[in-house]
Protein backbone atom coordinates (compact mmCIF):
# COMPACT_ATOMS: atom_id res chain seq x y z
CA UNK A 1 0.00 0.00 0.00
CA UNK A 2 3.07 2.47 0.94
CA UNK A 3 4.69 1.93 -2.88
CA UNK A 4 1.23 2.69 -4.30
CA UNK A 5 0.81 5.57 -2.60
CA UNK A 6 4.36 7.03 -2.92
CA UNK A 7 4.26 5.85 -6.56
CA UNK A 8 0.94 7.27 -6.76
CA UNK A 9 1.93 10.72 -5.68
CA UNK A 10 5.00 11.08 -7.91
CA UNK A 11 2.84 9.93 -10.92
CA UNK A 12 0.68 12.67 -10.11
CA UNK A 13 3.16 14.95 -9.66
CA UNK A 14 4.82 14.61 -12.79
CA UNK A 15 1.65 15.12 -14.93
CA UNK A 16 0.66 18.27 -12.97
CA UNK A 17 4.01 19.26 -14.09
CA UNK A 18 3.76 18.42 -17.90
CA UNK A 19 0.34 19.51 -18.18
CA UNK A 20 0.66 23.23 -19.97
CA UNK A 21 -1.91 25.73 -18.87
CA UNK A 22 -4.84 26.02 -20.53
CA UNK A 23 -4.36 23.11 -22.70
CA UNK A 24 -7.34 20.95 -23.72
CA UNK A 25 -10.23 21.95 -21.26
CA UNK A 26 -13.70 21.19 -21.49
CA UNK A 27 -15.98 24.20 -20.92
CA UNK A 28 -17.22 22.68 -17.58
CA UNK A 29 -17.13 19.61 -15.01
CA UNK A 30 -19.88 17.13 -16.65
CA UNK A 31 -17.90 17.44 -19.73
CA UNK A 32 -14.55 17.43 -18.31
CA UNK A 33 -16.21 14.25 -16.18
CA UNK A 34 -17.78 12.37 -19.52
CA UNK A 35 -14.63 12.17 -21.50
CA UNK A 36 -12.75 10.50 -18.34
CA UNK A 37 -15.80 7.91 -17.77
CA UNK A 38 -15.82 7.17 -21.40
CA UNK A 39 -11.90 6.29 -20.97
CA UNK A 40 -12.78 4.16 -17.70
CA UNK A 41 -15.51 2.69 -19.43
CA UNK A 42 -13.81 1.32 -22.24
CA UNK A 43 -10.67 0.29 -19.88
CA UNK A 44 -12.61 -1.69 -16.94
CA UNK A 45 -15.66 -3.14 -18.97
CA UNK A 46 -18.95 -4.50 -17.77
CA UNK A 47 -17.46 -7.00 -15.72
CA UNK A 48 -19.08 -5.73 -11.98
CA UNK A 49 -18.91 -2.72 -10.24
CA UNK A 50 -15.23 -0.17 -9.63
CA UNK A 51 -14.02 1.02 -6.24
CA UNK A 52 -14.08 5.41 -6.45
CA UNK A 53 -11.74 7.67 -3.95
CA UNK A 54 -11.43 11.01 -4.08
CA UNK A 55 -8.25 13.38 -3.22
CA UNK A 56 -8.59 17.12 -3.27
CA UNK A 57 -5.62 19.31 -3.71
CA UNK A 58 -7.62 22.30 -5.19
CA UNK A 59 -9.32 25.19 -3.28
CA UNK A 60 -12.55 23.68 -4.65
CA UNK A 61 -14.71 23.78 -1.29
CA UNK A 62 -16.18 20.27 -0.01
CA UNK A 63 -19.93 21.48 -1.94
CA UNK A 64 -18.16 21.41 -5.37
CA UNK A 65 -15.95 18.55 -4.32
CA UNK A 66 -19.28 16.92 -4.13
CA UNK A 67 -20.51 18.39 -7.04
CA UNK A 68 -17.28 16.54 -9.33
CA UNK A 69 -18.14 13.68 -7.38
CA UNK A 70 -21.84 13.60 -8.29
CA UNK A 71 -20.24 13.96 -12.12
CA UNK A 72 -18.46 11.50 -12.43
CA UNK A 73 -20.46 8.92 -11.03
CA UNK A 74 -23.29 10.24 -13.18
CA UNK A 75 -21.14 9.86 -16.43
CA UNK A 76 -19.52 6.51 -15.11
CA UNK A 77 -23.43 5.11 -14.88
CA UNK A 78 -24.31 6.79 -18.32
CA UNK A 79 -21.29 4.70 -19.79
CA UNK A 80 -22.69 1.32 -17.87
CA UNK A 81 -20.89 1.48 -14.71
CA UNK A 82 -21.50 1.71 -11.08
CA UNK A 83 -19.64 2.48 -8.07
CA UNK A 84 -19.76 -0.20 -5.54
CA UNK A 85 -17.23 -1.40 -2.80
CA UNK A 86 -17.96 -5.19 -2.73
CA UNK A 87 -15.08 -6.94 -5.45
CA UNK A 88 -14.26 -4.09 -7.79
CA UNK A 89 -13.60 -5.08 -11.08
CA UNK A 90 -11.37 -1.58 -11.37
CA UNK A 91 -10.17 0.62 -8.83
CA UNK A 92 -10.37 4.43 -9.58
CA UNK A 93 -8.15 7.36 -7.64
CA UNK A 94 -9.35 10.25 -8.41
CA UNK A 95 -7.53 14.15 -7.77
CA UNK A 96 -8.78 17.48 -8.05
CA UNK A 97 -6.28 19.97 -8.97
CA UNK A 98 -6.06 23.55 -10.79
CA UNK A 99 -3.54 26.20 -11.94
CA UNK A 100 -4.24 29.57 -12.60
CA UNK A 101 -6.52 28.89 -15.92
CA UNK A 102 -8.15 25.48 -15.32
CA UNK A 103 -8.76 22.93 -12.81
CA UNK A 104 -7.63 19.32 -13.24
CA UNK A 105 -9.04 15.85 -12.48
CA UNK A 106 -6.75 13.45 -12.81
CA UNK A 107 -7.81 9.36 -12.31
CA UNK A 108 -5.74 6.68 -11.99
CA UNK A 109 -7.40 3.36 -12.87
CA UNK A 110 -6.08 -0.31 -11.65
CA UNK A 111 -7.59 -3.56 -12.91
CA UNK A 112 -5.35 -6.27 -11.68
CA UNK A 113 -1.84 -5.57 -12.72
CA UNK A 114 -3.27 -3.34 -15.53
CA UNK A 115 -2.71 0.58 -14.94
CA UNK A 116 -4.04 3.47 -16.75
CA UNK A 117 -3.62 7.67 -15.46
CA UNK A 118 -5.50 10.46 -17.28
CA UNK A 119 -6.22 13.27 -17.12
CA UNK A 120 -9.16 16.14 -17.99
CA UNK A 121 -9.60 19.90 -17.47
CA UNK A 122 -12.39 22.07 -17.67
CA UNK A 123 -12.03 25.81 -17.04
CA UNK A 124 -12.04 28.19 -14.55
CA UNK A 125 -14.80 30.88 -14.59
CA UNK A 126 -12.20 33.26 -12.96
CA UNK A 127 -8.48 33.43 -12.57
CA UNK A 128 -7.42 31.59 -9.62
CA UNK A 129 -5.83 33.76 -6.73
CA UNK A 130 -1.74 33.42 -7.32
CA UNK A 131 0.39 32.42 -4.33
CA UNK A 132 1.99 35.21 -2.95
CA UNK A 133 5.83 35.66 -4.65
CA UNK A 134 8.85 34.58 -3.08
CA UNK A 135 7.03 32.58 0.27
CA UNK A 136 7.88 28.97 1.12
CA UNK A 137 7.61 26.53 3.56
CA UNK A 138 11.05 25.32 4.42
CA UNK A 139 10.73 21.67 6.12
CA UNK A 140 12.88 19.75 8.73
CA UNK A 141 12.61 16.99 10.51
CA UNK A 142 13.07 17.45 14.44
CA UNK A 143 12.89 14.27 15.78
CA UNK A 144 11.03 10.85 15.35
CA UNK A 145 10.24 8.15 17.55
CA UNK A 146 8.07 4.90 18.21
CA UNK A 147 5.68 6.65 21.11
CA UNK A 148 3.34 9.24 19.95
CA UNK A 149 4.57 12.63 20.04
CA UNK A 150 2.25 15.49 21.30
CA UNK A 151 4.61 18.77 20.87
CA UNK A 152 8.25 19.47 20.70
CA UNK A 153 9.80 22.18 21.76
CA UNK A 154 13.01 24.16 21.70
CA UNK A 155 14.16 26.15 25.24
CA UNK A 156 17.10 27.49 24.93
CA UNK A 157 20.24 25.29 23.32
CA UNK A 158 17.69 22.03 23.71
CA UNK A 159 14.82 20.13 22.57
CA UNK A 160 11.88 19.16 24.57
CA UNK A 161 9.48 16.49 23.38
CA UNK A 162 6.35 15.43 25.16
CA UNK A 163 5.00 11.93 25.18
CA UNK A 164 1.79 10.47 26.35
CA UNK A 165 4.21 8.70 29.25
CA UNK A 166 6.75 11.98 29.72
CA UNK A 167 8.56 14.85 28.85
CA UNK A 168 12.21 14.01 27.48
CA UNK A 169 15.03 16.74 27.48
CA UNK A 170 17.22 15.96 24.60
CA UNK A 171 20.86 17.99 23.90
CA UNK A 172 23.06 18.38 21.47
CA UNK A 173 26.14 15.87 21.16
CA UNK A 174 28.34 15.49 18.15
CA UNK A 175 25.64 17.02 15.81
CA UNK A 176 22.87 14.54 16.69
CA UNK A 177 20.49 14.87 19.69
CA UNK A 178 20.33 12.84 22.72
CA UNK A 179 18.54 12.46 25.27
CA UNK A 180 19.53 13.81 28.81
CA UNK A 181 16.73 13.27 30.94
CA UNK A 182 13.34 12.31 31.07
CA UNK A 183 10.66 12.84 33.39
CA UNK A 184 7.32 10.49 33.49
CA UNK A 185 3.69 11.61 33.71
CA UNK A 186 1.39 10.33 35.97
CA UNK A 187 -2.20 11.16 35.61
CA UNK A 188 -4.76 11.19 38.17
CA UNK A 189 -7.18 9.23 35.22
CA UNK A 190 -6.25 7.29 31.96
CA UNK A 191 -5.48 9.58 28.86
CA UNK A 192 -8.50 10.20 26.22
CA UNK A 193 -8.60 8.07 23.41
CA UNK A 194 -6.99 10.56 21.11
CA UNK A 195 -4.77 12.88 23.46
CA UNK A 196 -3.42 16.37 22.76
CA UNK A 197 -0.42 17.91 24.48
CA UNK A 198 1.14 21.41 24.33
CA UNK A 199 4.43 22.68 25.39
CA UNK A 200 4.84 26.23 25.50
CA UNK A 201 8.40 27.88 26.34
CA UNK A 202 9.19 30.93 28.18
CA UNK A 203 13.22 31.23 28.24
CA UNK A 204 14.58 28.13 30.01
CA UNK A 205 10.69 27.30 31.36
CA UNK A 206 8.34 25.82 30.07
CA UNK A 207 5.05 24.62 30.33
CA UNK A 208 2.90 21.74 29.56
CA UNK A 209 -0.44 21.23 28.97
CA UNK A 210 -2.25 18.17 29.08
CA UNK A 211 -6.18 17.00 29.47
CA UNK A 212 -6.99 17.58 32.97
CA UNK A 213 -3.43 18.73 34.03
CA UNK A 214 -0.77 21.36 33.82
CA UNK A 215 3.37 20.82 34.50
CA UNK A 216 5.78 23.50 34.91
CA UNK A 217 8.93 23.18 34.49
CA UNK A 218 12.62 24.26 33.73
CA UNK A 219 15.29 23.17 32.06
CA UNK A 220 18.60 25.03 33.33
CA UNK A 221 20.23 24.89 35.67
CA UNK A 222 18.43 21.47 35.63
CA UNK A 223 15.88 20.18 34.25
CA UNK A 224 12.86 19.54 36.81
CA UNK A 225 9.17 19.67 36.60
CA UNK A 226 6.00 19.51 38.79
CA UNK A 227 2.51 18.58 37.62
CA UNK A 228 -0.67 18.72 39.14
CA UNK A 229 -4.25 18.12 38.47
CA UNK A 230 -5.70 21.52 36.72
CA UNK A 231 -8.59 22.50 34.01
CA UNK A 232 -7.27 26.07 33.86
CA UNK A 233 -7.19 26.75 30.16
CA UNK A 234 -4.21 26.65 27.30
CA UNK A 235 -2.50 29.34 26.22
CA UNK A 236 -3.08 29.19 22.30
CA UNK A 237 -0.05 31.50 20.44
CA UNK A 238 -0.15 32.45 17.02
CA UNK A 239 2.82 34.05 15.86
CA UNK A 240 5.02 35.96 18.41
CA UNK A 241 2.13 38.41 19.62
CA UNK A 242 -1.21 36.95 19.51
CA UNK A 243 -2.48 35.45 22.30
CA UNK A 244 -6.31 33.03 23.19
CA UNK A 245 -7.23 31.47 26.27
CA UNK A 246 -8.73 27.99 25.67
CA UNK A 247 -10.48 25.73 27.89
CA UNK A 248 -9.61 22.20 26.65
CA UNK A 249 -12.32 19.59 27.14
CA UNK A 250 -10.32 17.27 29.56
CA UNK A 251 -12.69 13.93 28.31
CA UNK A 252 -12.32 15.09 24.83
CA UNK A 253 -9.66 16.28 22.23
CA UNK A 254 -11.11 19.58 21.79
CA UNK A 255 -11.30 23.11 23.11
CA UNK A 256 -15.19 23.11 25.04
CA UNK A 257 -15.20 27.24 23.49
CA UNK A 258 -14.94 29.09 26.75
CA UNK A 259 -12.42 31.77 25.34
CA UNK A 260 -10.35 34.89 26.67
CA UNK A 261 -8.91 37.38 24.73
CA UNK A 262 -5.73 39.60 25.51
CA UNK A 263 -8.50 42.25 26.28
CA UNK A 264 -9.87 40.46 28.70
CA UNK A 265 -13.31 39.52 26.61
CA UNK A 266 -14.94 36.26 27.91
CA UNK A 267 -16.55 34.52 25.58
CA UNK A 268 -18.24 31.14 24.60
CA UNK A 269 -17.93 30.31 20.91
CA UNK A 270 -18.67 26.51 19.02
CA UNK A 271 -16.32 24.06 20.53
CA UNK A 272 -13.16 23.85 18.52
CA UNK A 273 -10.11 21.88 17.35
CA UNK A 274 -7.84 24.82 16.65
CA UNK A 275 -6.94 28.57 16.62
CA UNK A 276 -4.72 30.93 14.61
CA UNK A 277 -5.20 34.69 14.29
CA UNK A 278 -4.03 36.93 10.85
CA UNK A 279 -3.66 40.22 10.00
CA UNK A 280 -5.97 41.58 7.57
CA UNK A 281 -5.19 45.74 7.47
CA UNK A 282 -4.51 47.03 10.84
CA UNK A 283 -7.21 44.40 12.25
CA UNK A 284 -6.33 41.01 14.01
CA UNK A 285 -8.81 38.43 13.09
CA UNK A 286 -8.64 34.90 14.49
CA UNK A 287 -9.53 31.72 12.67
CA UNK A 288 -11.39 28.68 14.27
CA UNK A 289 -11.35 25.02 13.01
CA UNK A 290 -14.68 23.72 14.69
CA UNK A 291 -15.67 20.59 15.56
CA UNK A 292 -17.97 20.61 12.67
CA UNK A 293 -15.69 20.47 9.91
CA UNK A 294 -16.17 24.04 9.10
CA UNK A 295 -13.26 26.87 9.79
CA UNK A 296 -14.47 30.08 11.04
CA UNK A 297 -12.91 34.08 10.33
CA UNK A 298 -14.12 35.92 13.71
CA UNK A 299 -13.63 39.60 14.19
CA UNK A 300 -12.11 41.37 17.74
CA UNK A 301 -15.53 40.29 19.50
CA UNK A 302 -15.80 36.61 18.09
CA UNK A 303 -18.67 36.85 16.13
CA UNK A 304 -17.75 35.15 12.96
CA UNK A 305 -17.97 37.07 9.78
CA UNK A 306 -17.14 34.58 7.15
CA UNK A 307 -15.71 30.93 6.98
CA UNK A 308 -12.91 28.61 4.79
CA UNK A 309 -13.99 25.38 3.38
CA UNK A 310 -11.51 22.60 2.63
CA UNK A 311 -9.25 22.68 5.35
CA UNK A 312 -8.96 20.30 7.70
CA UNK A 313 -9.02 20.51 12.00
CA UNK A 314 -5.26 21.52 12.25
CA UNK A 315 -4.43 25.16 11.49
CA UNK A 316 -1.56 27.34 13.52
CA UNK A 317 -0.20 31.02 13.07
CA UNK A 318 2.74 32.33 12.06
CA UNK A 319 4.52 35.69 11.57
CA UNK A 320 7.03 35.88 9.40
CA UNK A 321 7.40 39.85 7.64
CA UNK A 322 6.55 38.89 4.34
CA UNK A 323 3.36 37.86 2.70
CA UNK A 324 1.05 40.96 4.45
CA UNK A 325 3.23 39.98 7.63
CA UNK A 326 1.37 36.99 8.80
CA UNK A 327 0.38 33.42 7.69
CA UNK A 328 -2.54 30.58 8.94
CA UNK A 329 -0.41 27.14 8.48
CA UNK A 330 -3.42 24.49 7.54
CA UNK A 331 -3.71 21.19 7.12
CA UNK A 332 -5.27 19.84 3.77
CA UNK A 333 -6.47 15.96 4.35
CA UNK A 334 -5.69 13.42 2.09
CA UNK A 335 -7.80 10.73 1.33
CA UNK A 336 -8.16 6.75 2.50
CA UNK A 337 -5.12 7.52 3.89
CA UNK A 338 -3.20 9.57 2.01
CA UNK A 339 -1.14 11.89 3.46
CA UNK A 340 -1.58 14.76 4.77
CA UNK A 341 -0.15 18.54 3.09
CA UNK A 342 0.29 22.05 4.76
CA UNK A 343 0.12 24.88 3.03
CA UNK A 344 0.10 28.80 4.28
CA UNK A 345 -2.34 31.36 3.82
CA UNK A 346 -3.06 35.04 4.19
CA UNK A 347 -6.91 36.58 4.73
CA UNK A 348 -7.82 39.86 2.63
CA UNK A 349 -11.38 41.13 2.35
CA UNK A 350 -12.64 37.93 4.65
CA UNK A 351 -11.40 35.71 1.71
CA UNK A 352 -8.23 32.92 2.43
CA UNK A 353 -5.49 33.29 -0.41
CA UNK A 354 -2.86 30.76 -0.56
CA UNK A 355 0.54 31.71 -0.02
CA UNK A 356 3.09 29.29 -0.67
CA UNK A 357 3.00 25.91 -2.04
CA UNK A 358 1.72 22.90 -0.09
CA UNK A 359 4.46 20.95 1.94
CA UNK A 360 3.37 17.42 1.65
CA UNK A 361 4.24 15.11 4.94
CA UNK A 362 4.68 11.42 5.00
CA UNK A 363 1.51 10.38 6.89
CA UNK A 364 -1.69 11.87 8.47
CA UNK A 365 -1.17 15.46 10.66
CA UNK A 366 -1.82 14.27 14.44
CA UNK A 367 -0.34 17.87 15.69
CA UNK A 368 -0.13 21.39 14.36
CA UNK A 369 1.21 23.76 16.53
CA UNK A 370 3.32 27.23 17.26
CA UNK A 371 6.77 27.21 17.42
CA UNK A 372 8.16 30.79 17.35
CA UNK A 373 7.19 33.53 15.35
CA UNK A 374 7.95 31.93 11.77
CA UNK A 375 7.80 28.24 12.26
CA UNK A 376 5.04 25.85 13.38
CA UNK A 377 6.16 22.36 14.21
CA UNK A 378 3.89 19.52 12.77
CA UNK A 379 3.88 15.95 13.83
CA UNK A 380 2.75 13.05 11.38
CA UNK A 381 2.65 9.59 11.47
CA UNK A 382 4.90 7.91 9.09
CA UNK A 383 3.17 5.53 6.46
CA UNK A 384 6.26 3.97 5.52
CA UNK A 385 7.75 3.48 9.05
CA UNK A 386 4.80 3.59 12.01
CA UNK A 387 6.42 6.36 13.58
CA UNK A 388 5.91 9.44 15.35
CA UNK A 389 8.29 12.21 13.05
CA UNK A 390 7.52 16.20 14.34
CA UNK A 391 8.58 18.05 11.50
CA UNK A 392 9.33 22.46 11.88
CA UNK A 393 7.90 24.18 9.34
CA UNK A 394 9.73 27.37 8.74
CA UNK A 395 7.74 30.10 6.44
CA UNK A 396 10.67 31.50 4.01
CA UNK A 397 10.46 35.04 2.53
CA UNK A 398 12.55 36.06 -0.65
CA UNK A 399 12.50 32.12 -2.22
Amino acid sequence: MIAAVKGWLAALSALLLWIPRGAGAADDLPGAARELARKTAAFAGHAGPVSLTWRNLSTLDSSELGQARAAFESALQESGLRVGEAAPSAELRMTLSENPLQYLLVEEARKGDERQVWMAAWKRTSPAAATAPGIALDKTLAWEQEEQILDVAFPAAAMLVLSPSRVTLYARQDGQWGESQSIPLAPARPWPRDLRGRLRINGAGFQAYLPGMACSGVVEPGFSMECRPSDEPWVIESGSRALLLANFSAARNYFDGRITTQTGLRKTVPPFYSAASVEEGVRTLWLLAMVDGRTQIMDASFDSTGGVSGWGSDIAGAEARCGGGSQVLATRQGDGGDPDAIQAFGVANRAVRPLSPPVELPGPVTALWPAGAASVVAVTRNLATGKYAAYLLTVVCGH
